[in-house]
């Protein structure tokens, strides 16, 4: 069931489920809350799961200034103490692994264990490391909805679109461009310059060997930046949608390292 909570100037849209420890999980440049439908009954069970929209995202609405980084990492830690956790575990997928970052090293006592899935650090801009693929993303963005199916293919494998169909349509309710589209592009594109070592927390990083946006080669980059003991899984077949492709999966690493 959606909840809204004032969050820091915020209209929150938040959704728990579940019973046992806190898990925030947060969501990708292109998606809400609801890219975690999938996964949710796989870790409900054991975790409190607290998944939300971002600013300029989904239902949640926001002052219409575009969030630096650092802003959506206050916003993530402001929600769990009104939700009454001083902790949780803490999951970020894409462009959620970089606010999970930012989250770490400003509020480290926040979290107590960390996984970054098919995400890149903090500080490199994805539009340098993968111009090709992000500059075609930008164009199909522009041409939503009718490009939705286009887009899916950079999100999801071309063998796993053929298996499963309806997966062409995951961005057919994407909205089109407009001012809330572009603060969200603004915010990520913010490089702060957070220094990774100081996350001291256990760290599970995740990565596709079929992610077309985020290459696994620049998401397994994060072991050697972070602090803490790290622990790489790499996920064959699997490309950027981690929780909407293979949801069964990514759970079971979670639920053996969320312990």
């Amino acid at each position: 069931m959606t909840t809204f909570i004032d969050v820091r100037g915020t209209r929150t849209a938040v959704e728990v489920e579940g019973s046992g420890p806190p898990l925030v999980m947060l969501h990708g440049a292109e998606g809400s809350r609801r890219q975690f439908a999938a996964i949710r009954p796989e870790l409900s069970d054991r975790y409190t799961v607290i998944t939300y929209d971002q600013r300029d995202c989904g239902e949640t609405t926001a002052p219409e200034v575009a969030p630096t980084l650092a802003e959506l990492a206050d916003d993530a830690r402001a929600l769990l103490e009104a939700l009454g956790h001083a902790s949780a575990f803490v999951f970020g997928t894409s462009f959620g692994g970089r606010v999970a970052q930012a989250l770490a090293v400003r509020h480290g006592s926040a979290v107590r264990r960390l996984v970054l899935a098919s995400t890149w650090p903090s500080s490199v801009s994805l539009a340098s490391a993968n111009p090709e693929i992000v500059q075609a993303l930008g164009r199909l963005r522009a041409g939503l909805p009718a490009t939705a199916e286009q887009m899916a293919e950079i999100f999801f494998p071309a063998d796993y679109l053929q298996a499963h169909p309806d997966a062409r349509a995951y961005f057919k309710s994407a909205p089109a461009r407009s001012a809330r589209s572009d603060r969200r592009a603004a915010a990520v594109g913010d490089l702060p310059d957070l220094d990774l070592s100081r996350i001291a927390q256990p760290t599970l990083v995740m990565a596709g060997t079929a992610d077309r946006l985020v290459p696994a080669e620049l998401t397994l980059s994060l072991k050697d930046r972070v602090g803490g003991a790290v622990r790489t899984v790499l996920l064959p077949g699997v490309g950027h949608l981690s929780v909407a492709q293979a949801p069964k999966e990514v759970a079971s690493h979670l639920r053996e390292f969320l312990v």
